[in-house]
C-alpha cells in the first residue's frame, strides 16, 4: 500500500542549539532564547528580539494571536514554554513515533525559528554563516537519527560561494539532500547572475536540492510597501502584505532561473517550493510562456536561447507543495504532475491529519491514486528518482 511523504513539517530548535552547534569561535554570534520578566520566551540575537517562541498547535491560530497580545500587554505567561513543549516538536525519535500516528512514511523537516531571522541578520554575514552552520550540524544529527524517514532541510546563503560549497560537501556526506535558500536578490544580484552559476553547479554536483519556503528573507517588493515593526521583529506588521503575496518571491525567482538560462545550463538542477501555496502555478506558467514569446517577437531576440518552451523548464525542474484545499488533482490537469502533499505540522496553520484532509478534498487525492503527489515528486527532489515524464 502506498504511503505519504510529507514535504513540509517543522522541527523546533532546542533552546541552546545555535550556541552548542556553532563553531567555538563563533558562539558569541549565536542566536539564543531568553525569558522576559513575565515568563514569555523570546528568540534573540545580539540583544534584539527576533520573535516570540510559541508552542503552536495545528488548527489553533487564534491562540498564537492571543499569546502575542499577552506579550504586548506584559501579562504573565499562562504556561512556561519548556513545560508545554512536546518532545515530538524537538526530538527526532519522538517525531518518528508521531509520524506513525499520522500515517506518514517520511517527512521533510524545516527549521522553526530559523524561518524568522535571515533578514534580521542580513548586515552581518559572519553571524548569518555561524547560525546557518549551527543548524546544519544539528540537521546532520537529525538525519542520522531519522532512519531514512526524517529529511532535515539545511539552511544556506549564496552570499559566500566558498562557504556554500563547503557546507554542501558536509551535508552531502551526511545524507542531507535539501537546503533552504532565499528566492530574493543575493547582494543585489539576481539568482541568474553569471557569478552565481558556480552555486547552481555546486548544488547539482553535491546532490543537494535548493528549496524555497516561507521565511523572513529579502522581500520581493521595495521596502516602502511594507509596514515595519519597529525596534524588533516580534509582531511584524509586514506579515499582512507578505501573506497576500506569499508566492511572488518564488515565482519571480523561478521566472528568472528559466528566462535567463539557469535551467538550460544546469539540466539536472532541481528546485522545491514549499508552504508558498500552489494555486498560482497554472496562471504563472501561462504568463511565463506568453511573456517570453511576446517580448522575443517585440525585441527581435530572446533574453537567452532556450531549447524548450519556458514552462517546460519549470515542469522539468520544479516541484511545488500543495495544501489539500488547493485541489492538487485539478492543478495537475492544468500544469502537469508537479505537486507534493504537505501538512505544515505542527504549525497552527498546519494539520494533524493530512491524509484525511486530502481524501476529503477529492476521491483522487489518495496515495494509491496520486503517487506523484504523495511520494514520487518529493522522492525526486531527494534524488531517490524518477520523474520527469510524469510532469509532461
Amino acid at each position: 500500500m502506498a504511503t505519504m511523504l510529507d514535504s513540509d513539517q517543522h522541527l523546533f530548535e532546542p533552546r541552546v542549539m545555535w550556541r552548542d552547534y556553532a563553531d567555538p569561535g563563533d558562539r558569541e554570534l549565536a542566536i539564543g532564547m531568553v525569558d522576559d520578566e513575565a515568563g514569555h520566551t523570546h528568540v534573540v540575537w545580539n540583544g534584539r528580539r527576533i520573535s516570540v517562541a510559541h508552542v503552536t498547535v495545528p488548527g489553533e491560530t487564534d491562540a498564537v494571536g492571543a499569546h502575542l497580545a499577552d506579550v504586548r500587554a506584559g501579562v504573565k505567561a499562562r504556561a512556561r514554554y519548556d513545560e508545554v513543549l512536546p518532545a515530538s516538536y524537538t526530538d527526532p525519535v519522538a517525531r518518528l513515533a508521531e509520524l506513525d500516528r499520522m500515517g506518514i512514511g517520511a517527512t521533510v523537516l524545516f527549521p522553526n525559528y530559523g524561518l524568522g531571522w535571515e533578514r534580521v541578520l542580513r548586515d552581518d554575514l559572519a553571524a548569518t554563516r555561524a547560525n546557518m552552520g549551527a543548524w546544519n550540524r544539528f540537521a546532520l544529527e537529525v538525519a542520522a537519527a531519522g532512519r531514512g524517514r526524517l529529511h532535515p532541510v539545511a539552511h544556506l546563503t549564496l552570499r559566500d560561494l566558498g562557504w556554500l560549497d563547503r557546507q554542501l560537501a558536509a551535508l552531502a556526506r551526511g545524507g542531507v539532500r535539501l537546503a533552504m535558500i532565499s528566492p530574493g536578490l543575493v547582494d543585489g544580484r539576481a539568482l541568474s547572475h553569471p557569478e552565481l552559476d558556480r552555486a547552481w553547479s555546486a548544488f547539482v554536483e553535491r546532490g543537494v536540492t535548493p528549496v524555497f519556503h516561507v521565511a523572513n528573507v529579502e522581500r520581493p517588493f521595495a521596502d516602502a510597501w511594507y509596514t515595519d515593526a519597529g525596534p524588533d521583529e516580534e509582531t511584524r506588521d509586514d506579515l499582512v502584505l507578505t501573506s497576500v503575496f506569499l508566492w511572488t518571491g518564488a515565482a519571480l525567482a523561478l521566472a528568472d532561473l528559466t528566462i535567463n538560462g539557469v535551467f538550460e545550463r544546469h539540466p539536472d538542477l532541481r528546485i522545491g517550493v514549499m508552504e508558498l501555496s500552489a494555486i498560482w502555478v497554472p496562471l504563472f506558467l501561462r504568463f511565463l510562456d506568453g511573456g517570453v514569446s511576446f517580448t522575443t517577437r517585440l525585441n527581435g531576440r530572446a533574453p537567452y536561447p532556450l531549447a524548450m518552451e519556458p514552462s517546460a523548464y519549470v515542469k522539468r525542474h520544479v516541484r511545488v507543495a500543495a495544501f489539500s484545499y488547493e485541489r492538487a488533482d485539478l492543478l495537475a490537469r492544468q500544469s502537469g504532475d508537479l505537486f507534493m502533499a504537505c501538512s505544515d505540522w505542527p504549525h497552527s496553520e498546519g494539520t494533524a491529519h493530512a491524509l484525511d484532509d486530502y481524501r476529503k478534498a477529492a476521491d483522487a487525492l489518495t496515495p494509491d491514486a496520486s503517487p506523484g503527489l504523495f511520494e514520487r515528486n518529493l522522492a525526486w527532489l531527494l534524488r531517490e528518482e524518477p520523474p520527469p515524464e510524469s510532469a509532461a
